[in-house]
């Protein structure tokens, strides 16, 4: 199972990623969870990347991936596709989202984070809470442009996780059965704010969804 994890800088990919990490080792799956690319580069380098040199951390966030250890359970954080959306919303380049599109359509499960996580400072790569919008504009019409189901996450610490474990429970592919070869029918949970841009509305049924269980 390859799960996916996207959002603009500073709403918690790379904590969640650490939590399902834990949960799913908890469970006795072998996990493997690849962190993002572009944070070594920038701690490399000192510095934010260049136009010219997108393409190169793009290929070398998929080699990464792509090489990884067979594993029941792989978590990306993140993917080619935060490199194509920040390529073009910075240098107006959109030159790799055919190429990270393809690639994102390898993951069984994609999540999105939303944007109720206070914006901090982390590395010399973050540009600001400005930017959190538009980018998180441009990943959710990229996704829709590539006709890639995705699901939002909200909420901090554990409210985060059980968000995104409800997630694997609304997509066509079940986690849990998934993992262990089973072939139980599952009824698929339809999910309005899919085709939704309002963060709000989506927080609110995050919240509501959490109550109820």
């Amino acid at each position: 199972m390859k799960i996916a994890l996207l959002g603009a800088e500073s709403t918690g990919k790379s904590d969640l990623g650490k939590l399902l990490t834990q949960h799913f080792m908890a469970q006795g799956h072998s996990v493997q969870h690849i962190p993002e690319y572009l944070r070594t580069w920038c701690d490399l380098h000192q510095r934010t990347p260049r136009k010219e040199e997108q393409l190169s951390i793009a290929t070398e966030q998929i080699r990464q991936i792509k090489t990884a250890p067979a594993c029941d359970v792989l978590i990306a954080d993140t993917t080619p596709l935060m490199v194509a959306v920040y390529s073009d919303f910075i240098f107006g380049d959109d030159s790799l989202y055919d190429v990270a599109l393809d690639f994102q359509r390898s993951f069984d499960i994609t999540l999105l984070m939303g944007l109720d996580i206070a914006w901090v400072a982390d590395g010399i790569q973050r540009d600001g809470p400005h930017v959190r919008e538009p980018v998180d504009a441009k990943i959710r019409a990229s996704l829709a442009r590539g006709g890639i189901k995705y699901s939002i996450v909200y909420g901090s610490g554990d409210a985060r996780l059980q968000h995104a474990l409800r997630c694997f429970k609304t997509t066509d592919q079940d986690l849990e059965l998934k993992l262990q070869h089973q072939k139980q029918p599952q009824k698929r949970r339809d999910w309005a704010c899919e085709r939704c841009s309002d963060p709000v509305c989506e927080h609110r049924l995050f919240v509501d969804l959490l109550n109820k269980s």
